[in-house]
Parts: C-alpha cells; structure tokens; sequence
C-alpha cells in the first residue's frame, strides 16, 4: 500500500517536471541556452606592456 502510494507521488513530481520543462513559457530560456556553445567569446582584453613573460 505504501509503496503504491510512493511511486504515484514519483509519477505525479516527475509528470510536474515534464509539463515545466516543455512549457512555452520556459522556451525562450531554454533556447537561449542551446546557443550558449555557438556563441562567439569575447576576446581577453590584454595590457599593451605584456608580452607573456612571468616573472
């Protein structure tokens, strides 16, 4: 009985997960963040006097 219980409580979170998940509120953050490994990085801002050399 309890286990039945359990396991429709699983099924109901994970049902709720789905549903936030896929919602189209959610799809424009998700899409954003399917792009983040496309993007271009900004390229590192260096001092003119550096030239590489550790002291």
């Amino acid at each position: 009985m309890v286990s039945g219980i359990f396991t429709t409580l699983l099924l109901v979170i994970f049902l709720g997960i789905v549903v936030w998940a896929f919602s189209s509120k959610r799809r424009k953050d998700f899409d954003e963040a399917a792009q983040l490994p496309l993007r271009e990085d900004k390229p590192i801002q260096t001092d003119k006097n550096d030239k590489g050399e550790r002291s």
